[in-house]
């Protein structure tokens, strides 16, 4: 055994600080790009935020003065918050004439509601849990289910139809019957079991299920979830018949140098701390116009390889993958998922995530490809226009995109692209004669 000494000389790939920060930025939104700013802010005494003027960089980056809408938002005008709907049946109920027993009750069951208006606990739970006579808790819920919207306090799919039902048509016995006896052979279109079970006639069958189908199954939204508004990151503009491609970064405040701090950087004690901030306010604005110019540069490639969708819409659509815009601008496939993840697009077609544009392909008899999106508008005008009496199967909606469109796809795929689109099987979608 021998002692050696060596030297070696190799390449390493070492994630810098500088690299972090820019994929992470890369990665962000511009509502989350927003919040970093201000983060870095609070972190960093040289770097200054202000409003931006009203402008957006086209092709080369030269910038140009948005003529679009007016730069306050409208959306800033709208409420917080709406209003509550647990308030609204605590309000309803301070007007009953109840015991206070009842209506602490009462409240205890408004509150334990679940988001879409349901009493996810039986009479026997509520009653342990608060030690009341069951009959007490019986005749509570009987008070919340008085409340209104009507359906609000069922414990099941059905009871919410049934209370609904009653409330609205009364006199419709026959629909209540089925509620609540039947509900289950309605939705998968036993109407001959129903009619024979009820003695009735089918053409009563279809007045109840046209009746049920005006009900809402969700009739209280508890949620108390905002409105989600959609800020696209990257606007797509048609003028003298060109796209011209811009960031949507209007609403970015502007990072600038705040030279109050620099002259602070001659003291010793502070020289190193202000030469890393700077090194630090250097590397974020580096990463902001390399951000910029990755974007803007995914979505021009993008652009051209989707043109039949801008003329076309969604039908247009060809196959593409990460990998073929990668290729294409001379990047690596994980910085193209990078730019185009949690952003949207706005085009003239509609405000999209970016993600539409990459579907995966399918094989033709004519050896071009089709797009999974396209597939899934042929297989929906398909059975749009089919006899809907007698409704075609997922085997003979694959056999007719195979011989009439040249598309090679399978029975189970057809059945996947059919539960994606909320389509019915066949057994569901089928009108039964009277």
């Amino acid at each position: 055994m021998e002692l050696v000494l060596q030297q070696k000389q190799k390449l390493n790939l070492v994630m810098t600080m500088e690299l972090r920060q820019a994929i992470a930025i890369l990665q962000y939104s511009t509502i989350e790009l927003y919040d970093y700013l201000q983060k870095q802010e609070l972190e960093n005494p040289l770097i200054e935020l202000s409003d931006r003027e009203d402008v957006h960089y086209e092709k080369g980056n030269i910038p140009v003065k948005h003529t679009g809408a007016d730069s306050k938002n409208p959306i800033d005008f709208l409420p917080d918050k709406k209003a509550d709907e647990r308030e609204k049946l605590l309000d309803q109920a301070t007007w009953l004439n109840i015991t206070d027993q009842d209506r602490i009750l009462l409240n205890y069951l408004v509150f334990n509601l679940d988001e879409n208006g349901y009493l996810p606990f039986q009479e026997e739970e509520i009653a342990a849990e608060l030690g009341l006579d069951i009959e007490v808790v019986k005749n509570g819920i009987q008070m919340l289910q008085t409340l209104e919207p009507a359906g609000v306090g069922a414990r099941s799919l059905a009871e919410c139809l049934y209370l609904q039902a009653r409330a609205h048509y009364p006199e419709a016995s026959i629909t209540h019957d089925i509620i609540k006896d039947h509900l289950e052979q309605l939705a998968n279109k036993k109407w001959h079991d129903i009619a024979k079970s009820l003695n009735i006639k089918l053409a009563e069958v279809k007045a109840a299920f046209e009746l049920i189908r005006r009900l809402n199954p969700r009739p209280c939204r508890l949620d108390d979830q905002a409105i989600e508004y959609v800020n696209p990151d990257v606007i797509v503009e048609e003028a003298a018949g060109k796209l011209e491609v811009y960031l949507n970064d209007k609403y970015l405040p502007k990072v600038e140098f705040n030279h109050s701090y620099s002259k602070l950087g001659k003291e010793n004690a502070l020289n190193k701390y202000i030469k890393d901030k700077y090194k630090n306010y250097q590397m974020l604005i580096s990463s902001l116009e390399q951000r910029k110019n990755t974007i803007l540069k995914v979505t021009e490639a993008i652009i051209n390889k989707q043109q039949e969708f801008f003329t076309k819409g969604f039908s247009g659509l060809q196959p593409l993958t990460l990998k073929e815009i990668a290729e294409e601008i001379d990047m690596h496939e994980s910085t193209v998922s990078r730019a185009t993840t949690n952003k949207f697009i706005q085009t003239p077609k509609g405000t999209f995530d970016f993600r539409i544009f990459f579907t995966s392909k399918l094989n033709t008899d004519s050896g071009e490809n089709a797009s999974q999106t396209k597939v899934k508008l042929l297989l929906e005008e398909h059975i749009k226009n089919e006899n809907k009496y007698k409704p075609y199967s997922d085997q003979k909606i694959a056999d007719y995109l195979k011989t009439k469109k040249g598309i090679t796809i399978s029975r189970r795929t057809v059945a996947k692209y059919r539960e994606e689109l909320n389509i019915p099987s066949s057994s569901k979608r089928k009108k039964i004669k009277i």
